[in-house]
């Protein structure tokens, strides 16, 4: 078999995917949270009339703009990767998954588009009711979209309502057991969660770093930062709620998944511990250096004190996943939530003590966190992805019978110039969001904005819906 680099062409598409996907990831766990965010300070800036709130959306609205155009570009990769690398399933699969990817597109990512620019350049050209509603489309688009794709991906992992014809194709039986499959609504609500965590601790970690810099009475660095806080106070605990609830239907429908993330390879007669920690030794079948709390693990799994279950050992060894990985990429995971919340709890602490803007220690924490959540996704979907090898549709079909009958040497050119234009372009991208997020979100900035930022580029000038602030917020200057 012909390799690039010892690995084959399935091997190399795999990692092609993973790369791609990876970076195109981070974009919507961020976009998705962000567009609710900015339809909040909208709404209280129209409710409220608190100028405050308007700074804070100009200052996000240009970070969204980019973020979700980096979104979209990296997002067409993938598509292109289904017909170069994984031909065969897309050929056996698209009766199912066609339409569902179709109807992503014409009903949140349309929407989307069709609303983006009036949210970005429209209020003094539409007035504020209608600017309003058009970052409500933004907002429901994204989370719309999330909705299609979990759909599609969970599919994958818990395949129902389909039939196989003679060509060997998945088709369609039941379009509502199609959309709506096992593993779908806890998906959908841990991922949806995550990207409001995600964007929380992102602008919890800018708040916190204006605040280490001297801005703590700029108004609108402390709503961002009292927002971003009440959010992870809020959200985290109800997380680990949720992912609970993820890994029990994934112990049902994908139980060789969960004894990978929880380094079961032995079976266990008497009660089922929880390890802690361990070292995966997968070729010898054992976790060495294992700590683990014995047998509460079966309550934990809904099982009993006392409740037996059966480890890898039972589980064909074409059958396993790379247990190491999953087993690190879910403790990653695991271990940045409960850190979001401690960080949530230790807010509510400086709350309560009025020492939430003072709390320099908290801020230095929330600044170390703000990619937190970047983090996490990233790993939580490793631990799904990987733990569902070797197959690409559970117990479907093989990871080894979807790829395209392509040489290696091809995938490997491919996925080296990908790695070399994706650091160059979104490395640059990154940087100049970084750079966006440095400023000031106060009078000064949003005037510049309007002078001789994108704004004032488009033709818009400020009118009767949008008057210039009469007051300063605070008494910083811009950056």
């Amino acid at each position: 078999m012909e390799t690039f680099l010892g690995m084959d062409a399935v091997m190399l598409a795999r990692i092609q995917f993973a790369f791609t996907v990876a970076f195109h990831f981070i974009f919507p766990a961020f976009t998705i949270g962000l567009a609710s965010f900015l339809a909040v300070l909208n709404g209280w800036y129209l409710w409220s009339k608190d100028e405050a709130y308007l700074y804070l959306f100009n200052f996000w609205v240009k970070i969204f703009a980019i973020s979700f155009a980096m979104g979209v570009v990296s997002g067409i990769v993938m598509s292109y990767q289904f017909g170069t690398n994984w031909s065969v399933f897309s050929d056996r699969t698209g009766p199912v998954l066609g339409p569902l990817m179709a109807y992503e597109v014409l009903t949140a990512f349309f929407l989307e588009a069709g609303f983006l620019g009036i949210m970005l350049f429209g209020r003094d050209k539409v007035g504020n009711t209608l600017h309003m509603v058009a970052t409500l489309m933004v907002a429901i688009g994204t989370a719309v979209s999330a909705t299609w794709i979990l759909s599609v991906n969970s599919w994958m992992h818990t395949p129902a309502g389909f039939g196989i014809n003679d060509a060997g194709q998945f088709v369609p039986e039941n379009w509502w057991e199609v959309i709506f499959n096992p593993s779908f609504p806890y998906r959908l609500a841990h991922t949806l969660t995550a990207a409001y965590l995600t964007t929380a601790f992102i602008v919890g970690g800018v708040g916190a770093w204006h605040l280490l810099n001297g801005r703590r009475q700029n108004k609108g660095v402390r709503k961002m930062f009292s927002m971003a806080m009440w959010m992870a106070a809020i959200v985290a605990p109800l997380q680990i709620v949720l992912g609970h609830e993820h890994g029990l239907n994934t112990y049902e429908y994908q139980p060789t998944k969960v004894l990978a993330m929880e380094g079961h390879f032995e079976t266990h007669e008497n009660g089922i511990p929880l390890y802690l920690f361990g070292i995966p030794n997968q070729e010898e079948g054992r976790l060495d250096y294992a700590v683990g709390i014995p047998k509460i693990g079966g309550p934990i799994l809904g099982k009993g004190w006392n409740a037996s279950m059966e480890g890898l050992d039972a589980v064909p060894d074409d059958e396993e996943p790379p247990v190491a990985m999953v087993f690190w990429s879910f403790r990653i995971m695991v271990g940045i939530g409960m850190l979001m919340v401690g960080v949530g709890a230790w807010s509510l602490w400086s709350r309560y003590r009025r020492k939430l803007y003072d709390d320099t220690w908290l801020h230095r924490a929330a600044l170390v966190m703000g990619p937190s959540g970047l983090v996490a996704v990233i790993a939580g979907w490793i631990t799904t992805e990987v733990g569902r090898q070797p197959y690409v549709v559970y117990g479907e079909m093989m990871t080894s019978e979807a790829v395209s009958p392509i040489e290696a040497d091809a995938v490997g050119a491919s996925l080296l110039a990908f790695i070399v234009i994706y650091f160059a372009v979104f490395g640059a991208g990154v940087g100049y969001l970084i750079k966006l997020m440095r400023k000031t979100p106060d009078r000064a900035a949003y005037e510049d904005d309007i002078e001789s930022g994108p704004i004032r580029s488009a033709g818009i000038v400020p009118g009767t819906q949008m008057p210039r602030p009469k007051g300063r917020t605070d008494q910083q200057p811009a950056e």
